[in-house]
């Protein structure tokens, strides 16, 4: 059985689109953090994926 989640690609993958229930589960995949992680860094930084990315690796 194929994994509907592994199989996901976002529609803009330049953002984080924190109201797209699979676009988070991908993003905290791909990031390899939680999803608070993630929400709090995107609150912090904004949705571009590189400032979403120097804020968790900040952290």
């Amino acid at each position: 059985m194929i994994n509907a989640t592994s199989q996901f690609r976002p529609l803009d993958p330049g953002r984080v689109n924190l109201g797209d229930p699979l676009e988070v589960q991908y993003w905290c995949r791909e990031l390899g953090c939680s999803e608070r992680d993630l929400e709090d860094a995107v609150s912090t930084a904004g949705d571009h994926i590189a400032a979403v990315r120097d804020q968790l690796e900040a952290k």
